[in-house]
């Protein structure tokens, strides 16, 4: 029987110190330490066994490690009963999540990078691979493409560190999703799921072993509801299927998988705060606009070749799809011991699918029914009146498609020695996008839930005729783009003492083409890119032990964000007058690590700057480039005191726009605080029935809506409240998200400049009820 010391030492000597390859990671773990799992406080204090951000995915323990990285196991995702992929990356310190937008499409924001939306500096991997190489492209980041269900084994987070000379180069954060892989023994769970606002799901996971050391892992889900902001129909679906199957080697693994998605949910955007004078429009968060009676709008689609260009055609879209994923990614890895200290570690990837956005937009404040119609009161297009002091506002039915595809193969070869370790590397990825957009297209509607568009007869205004195809702000898109990286990288470390140093760098060679017909879709594009960038990258470290349970490590890297597919932003403006836009950042680390039986503290400070983010409105063509630096500390806690534990996890920093303009602000949308208490706490019955009481308390800073720091997001407190009763072996949770139904805002309108008379509240009050059985 293994002790935790000995345990923490084996991990040491044969994940890092010698190289010898670490069966299974965690699985592992659990296997040499079957006890553990009597007594919950050392359980929960375990040797934790980290995989991402090192060569080749080389085992490592969390406490060795020279960068900051959290984890956040299967027990930690039950308890969080995430809304969205998006949602659970608030467990991560330095990273600022807005996903108050439905089950996909968040705002993702870390360590002050600069950013207008979407998920610029964030990679979500599965089993070390992107599941998209480009982090975001509008309308499109990462987390869209990925849910979380039961077949998780555990996420790990990875701010920074060697970040941008391992796989696709992320010099922000990689949120890596490792599957569960399957044991000796057959072991699962069928859970069913419900809420107060009509969820119906069923979750299923089962495990075990097919032949001697060749496991097996299958799961997913079955999920129906109306959504948080309820709709009237089942405005969120989705099922998803995963297989993992596992060979364990005299001398290795070989794994493969298969996870295939579909799943949507509407798209939650601002709704109207006031009117043009300035009233209160009393829109709370459980508001949207979309409704069984409104969802199946006509969107005018301009002509494409052959229609002579500027014809333009309506067809019908179904704005109740809201934003999904319908797609699958495949994969798997093969891990050798070739003795005498070399190994070889290659990991692949394939993603295939669709990631389609429909929803209706706001364009500008809410006004009265009278204020368009001479003071009178006006009908919609079913005929019925809408009153002279109604509120209505223009909202636009926006249709963005985009069919996606990506390859990914990282392939390394390690020699160990007793003193150092040399990895040498080659990744290459390719990736396509063929995408349509119809976007703009604003019409007065009634400002309520399902509210119908206003007749034409009503309204002054020659754009709500849909005779009328170019009015206001239209922005009509057909694109295809295809890109390809090759990137060699090397990484070395070595050992003196309690020293342990460590360096990678990375040559990469990045080729785009893409081409945008954009306004009228005739045929004739309006950007033609082709471009071939060559870039070096680089990371080094110190880690100084200065226990057997502490240490310190400082860390300086430098690396690129390359322009992606997005006609929306990255390929205006500056490119056209020769700008390659691409971002440069350089990030500078000191950390302090502390693992005790009995509590942990992980503390990072961070410094950072950016060059070349390219911001702008793009009805304006009004284009700039920003420099920002950012400076900061994030903090990864726990603490359990016999049947009690507390986790603590805050960011605080300090952000500043070094360039144009605004100048001396503060980057927008992030707070410069923000701190999550999570404490629980375990009872124990007769008969061998127990309960964990748990919740979170999370305290959110101010921040601004804008780079011109004019929308001020007051800061704001929110409440979310669990429980989970395990009998024999069934287990029943009930959890409250936003317990005391706190109304704030997370973002203003982004598409406004100055005061923005809309904004999008967090998520309301709701509650989720679960049973499960485990066998």
């Amino acid at each position: 029987m293994m002790t935790l010391k000995p345990l923490a030492q084996a991990i040491r000597t044969r994940g890092v110190r010698r190289g010898l390859w670490l069966t299974g990671s965690l699985a592992a773990v659990a296997l040499q330490a079957p006890a553990l799992a009597q007594n919950a406080a050392p359980q929960r204090a375990i040797e934790e066994v980290v995989v991402t951000g090192t060569p080749g995915g080389a085992a490592m323990r969390k406490l060795d490690a020279s960068f900051a990285i959290s984890t956040v196991s299967a027990e930690d995702i039950k308890r969080k009963a995430p809304s969205s992929t998006a949602d659970l990356l608030k467990t991560v310190p330095g990273v600022w999540v807005e996903s108050s937008g439905g089950v996909s499409g968040a705002n993702i924001f870390v360590r002050g990078f600069p950013s207008g939306g979407d998920a610029d500096f964030v990679t979500v991997a599965l089993n070390g691979l992107a599941v998209y190489p480009p982090p975001t492209l509008s309308f499109l980041e990462n987390s869209t493409l990925f849910r979380v269900d039961e077949t998780i084994e555990r996420m790990e987070g990875l701010r920074g560190g060697p970040n941008p000379v391992y796989s696709n180069g992320q010099v922000g954060l990689t949120t890596n999703f490792i599957l569960k892989e399957g044991g000796p023994e057959t072991e699962g769970v069928i859970k069913y799921s419900t809420s107060d606002f009509g969820l119906q799901r069923i979750d299923g996971m089962v495990s075990g072993e097919l032949a001697d050391d060749f496991y097996y892992m299958i799961g997913g889900y079955i999920s129906s509801s109306e959504g948080v902001r309820q709709a009237g129909f089942d405005a969120e679906e989705g099922n998803q299927f995963t297989i993992n199957l596992t060979k364990i080697l005299d001398n290795g693994k070989i794994n493969l998988f298969h996870r295939a998605t579909d799943d949507h949910g509407t798209w939650y955007l601002p709704v109207a705060l006031q009117d043009t004078g300035g009233n209160p429009t009393g829109i709370d968060a459980e508001y949207t606009q979309v409704g069984a009676a409104n969802r199946n709008v006509l969107v005018p689609i301009t002509g494409p070749d052959g229609m002579g260009g500027s014809q333009t055609t309506f067809e019908s879209y179904d704005m109740g799809k809201g934003r999904g994923w319908d797609g699958s990614i495949t994969g798997g890895s093969v891990e050798l011991d070739l003795n005498h200290g070399w190994t070889l570690t290659d990991r692949f990837s394939l993603t295939s699918g669709a990631a389609n956005t429909y929803g209706f937009v706001p364009d500008g404040p809410a006004q009265t029914m009278g204020s368009l119609n001479g003071g009178s009161a006006g009908t919609n297009i079913s005929g019925d009146a809408v009153a002279a002091n109604a509120l209505v506002q223009r909202i636009g039915p926006w249709v963005v498609e985009k069919d996606v595809e990506a390859f990914s193969n990282d392939l390394s070869l390690a020699k160990q020695w007793d003193s150092y370790k040399l990895t040498l590397g080659y990744y290459a990825s390719s990736w396509e996008v063929d995408e349509m957009w119809s976007i703009g297209n604003a019409k007065y509607y009634e400002l309520r839930h399902n509210g119908q568009m206003i007749s034409p007869d009503s309204v002054a205004d020659a754009c709500q005729d849909f005779d009328q195809a170019t009015c206001g702000f239209k922005y009509d898109v057909d694109a295809v783009g295809d890109a390809r990286e090759n990137a060699f990288y090397m990484a070395a470390e070595t050992y003196l003492g309690p020293v342990t140093l460590d360096a990678g760098v990375r040559a990469v060679t990045r080729e785009t083409h893409y081409s945008v017909d954009d306004g009228e879709r005739d045929g004739i594009a309006d950007l033609v890119l082709d471009t071939k960038e060559d870039k070096v990258t680089y990371t080094a470290a110190a880690n100084l032990s200065l226990t057997e349970d502490s240490g310190v490590f400082v860390r300086i890297n430098d690396g690129v964000k390359f322009p992606d597919f997005d006609a929306y932003r990255d390929f205006r403006g500056d490119f056209l007058a020769g700008s390659d836009l691409i971002i440069d950042v350089t990030q500078y680390e000191l950390g302090y690590k502390l693992s005790k039986a009995n509590y942990s503290l992980y503390a990072t400070g961070f410094y950072n700057e950016t060059k070349g983010q390219p911001f702008g409105n793009v009805a304006l063509n009004d284009f700039a480039r920003l420099e920002t630096e950012a400076m900061g500390v994030e903090l990864d806690g726990s603490l359990f005191w016999g049947n009690f534990e507390l986790s603590l996890n805050g960011t605080f920093q300090n952000t500043e726009i070094k360039s144009g303009d605004d100048s001396g602000n503060k980057v927008q949308r992030q707070p410069d605080s923000q701190v999550r208490l999570s404490p629980s706490y375990n009872l124990q019955f007769a008969n061998g029935v127990d309960a964990i009481i748990y919740g979170t308390a999370s305290l959110i800073g101010d921040r601004y809506g804008d780079n011109a720091n004019i929308n001020k997001l007051d800061s704001y407190e929110k409440l979310d409240l669990g429980v989970i009763v395990n009998i024999d072996n069934l287990e029943l949770q009930l959890v409250a998200d936003n317990l005391t139904d706190e109304m704030a805002l997370t973002e203003s309108d982004p598409r406004s400049a100055g005061v923005s008379a809309n904004g999008r509240y967090i998520l309301p009050r709701n509650v989720k009820f679960s049973i499960a059985y485990h066998f």
